[in-house]
């Protein structure tokens, strides 16, 4: 039997071929069905490997505006992602006093409006091989392929995959990605 998440590595390999894949099953994140009736942090907060996630989000006051009309395209690390993370980097960055520099790199995960897996493709692609997204927290990303994954590089030059792309929501879509993006 083939999992979720090779089903859904399969469907984005499609995209990034050009082939438009037949209707999906439902996605399941963390252990959880993701449901695109749902908002971004209503789903996120079900999923077993976004606790970090979510926990950040919750300590940057960021809860309302991802629960919002949107719609917002989501880079989403996982906790393995956040652990990546030099020691001690995430019980810092929870802490009220730098509540400013936690909402700089979550909101630099994020991409107004919805862009699909085969929309990010067609970007890298109409890019020759690039496309530059522009995050909410003003600063950009850099998407390439990288064979069948899409890879972020970020401002400091570190790089993410996107490990399960199009967890559609009802106010966007999230793909979950390796790494932490740093502005």
């Amino acid at each position: 039997m083939v999992s979720r998440n090779a089903l859904r590595a399969a469907l984005f390999a499609m995209a990034a071929a050009g082939l438009a894949p037949m209707a999906s099953a439902q996605p399941v994140v963390g252990g959880a069905p993701m449901l695109p009736t749902r908002d971004i942090i209503d789903n996120a907060v079900n999923s077993a490997d976004h606790t970090t996630l979510v926990a950040a989000v919750k300590a940057a006051g960021l809860v309302d505006t991802l629960k919002g009309k949107g719609p917002f395209t989501v880079f989403a690390p996982t906790n393995a992602a956040f652990a990546k993370l030099p020691a001690g980097t995430v019980d810092t960055l929870l802490k009220p006093e730098n509540k400013a520099a936690l909402t700089g790199i979550l909101t630099y995960h994020v991409v107004p409006g919805k862009l699909t897996a085969a929309d990010v493709v067609a970007a890298i692609k109409a890019g020759g091989g690039k496309a530059t997204l522009t995050t909410v927290q003003g600063e950009k990303i850099t998407a390439s392929l990288m064979g069948s994954l899409v890879m972020l590089v970020d401002a400091k030059g570190g790089m993410s995959h996107v490990r399960q792309a199009d967890v559609i929501q009802s106010n966007g879509v999230i793909h979950v990605v390796d790494a932490v993006l740093r502005p």
